[in-house]
């Protein structure tokens, strides 16, 4: 049976232009036959297939159709089969398909107070970030409103986009049938999510890195060019170095005194790894560890980038004069000058300029690991 999701009148949840309800699909009529097609505008939430009643695994899987220049849409089409395969005589497999930003932040919200027994991220870390981000909601980790659930609803990931560096520190391989096979093992572990904080705004979340000043400006720019892979990174970079200047920054760590960071080139935020298709950047950096890794750059120039990249990429660049790293809980960053231009992102995500505070949350999700 493969019934299909999009504005059916159903009274359970709503979901930005999808209406479904994950306990009872058998209520549903197909009302979309192009629903399949990932070409389409239209946000999508169907049900692949369906286990016996008594089985409890509802698995949400959320696709960016567009990620990767429209290559997760089609490498998930061809992974469909193997999917319903593996796990279809297990669980009930649901699929999501984004149409626009923030809406996997939606679809993630509504599965969980379903009663999901996961939602899992199919895609880069853009989609994997908006996913976590609808774990919570309003400063709060979302409820399940069901109240026979035995479990939290738990996070997966199939790895797909252009970058997948979330991936890289677990040691996982772009290998979406490996990850089905985790999938299907439901191996869980909790792992710590970063919260940014700001005042009279609300909280944002991530999984990955945060960063700040020029990795952050490369990183906006970087995102107009994805059509270009990988190399989408080197361009951000290169239009970031256009017009740049180090800056003094105020940085406070795990509630202490305000002390001044001179000539910043970047300061970066770990909670794994990997940032920019690959840059270790914070090589210490473990999601399961309850603390941040920050590394700051001072005073680099832009010579110093392509001398000393290779070390940037393999993750031995704390030994190089002018780069620091410590274990923090909170650290609070803001701009000495006042000029309100210093960026800062988080997952490769562009979240405007300072002030702003970033704490850990340890072990705030269980992962499918």
């Amino acid at each position: 049976m493969i019934c299909y999701y999009n504005h059916l009148v159903v009274p359970p949840v709503v979901v930005v232009g999808v209406r479904f309800s994950i306990a009872k699909p058998s209520l549903l009529r197909a009302q979309n036959p192009m629903a399949s097609d990932l070409s389409s505008d239209s946000s999508v939430f169907r049900r692949v297939s369906s286990s016996p009643p008594n089985r409890r695994r509802d698995l949400v899987f959320v696709v960016n159709p567009r990620g990767a220049n429209g290559r997760t849409g089609k490498e998930w089409k061809k992974l469909l089969p193997f999917l319903q395969s593996r796990l279809g005589s297990d669980c009930n497999i649901c699929e999501s398909l984004t149409s626009g930003p923030s809406h996997a932040i939606d679809i993630t919200r509504e599965a969980i107070k379903e009663g999901a027994d996961a939602v899992i991220a199919v895609g880069g870390d853009g989609t994997l970030h908006e996913v976590v981000n609808g774990f919570f909601w309003d400063g709060k980790p979302v409820a399940n409103q069901k109240t026979e659930a035995v479990h939290s609803t738990a996070l997966g990931l199939i790895p797909l986009g252009t970058g997948s560096d979330f991936a890289r520190t677990l040691g996982w391989k772009n290998d979406p049938c490996e990850a089905i096979e985790r999938i299907a093992r439901g191996v869980r572990s909790r792992i710590d999510v970063g919260v940014i904080s700001r005042e009279g705004e609300g909280s944002h979340y991530f999984i990955n890195v945060a960063d700040i000043h020029l990795s952050a400006k490369a990183g906006y720019y970087a995102s107009r060019y994805k059509k270009f892979g990988n190399l989408c990174y080197v361009i951000g970079a290169l239009q970031a170095f256009m017009g740049h200047r180090n800056q003094d920054l105020r940085i406070k760590v795990n509630e202490g005194e305000w002390k001044t960071c001179s000539q910043v080139t970047a300061l970066c935020v770990g909670n794994a790894k990997y940032f920019g298709g690959g840059m270790k950047i914070t090589p210490n950096a473990d999601p399961r560890s309850g603390s941040f890794e920050v590394v700051i750059l001072q005073d680099f120039k832009w010579y110093d980038f392509l001398l000393k990249l290779h070390k940037l990429y393999n993750g031995t660049h704390l030994s190089v004069n002018n780069v620091t790293s410590r274990n923090v809980y909170t650290i609070e960053v803001d701009d000495i000058s006042g000029s309100g231009d210093i960026f800062i992102q988080s997952d490769g995500e562009y979240l405007g300029f300072l002030p702003r505070k970033l704490s850990i949350l340890p072990a705030a999700i269980e992962m499918i690991c």
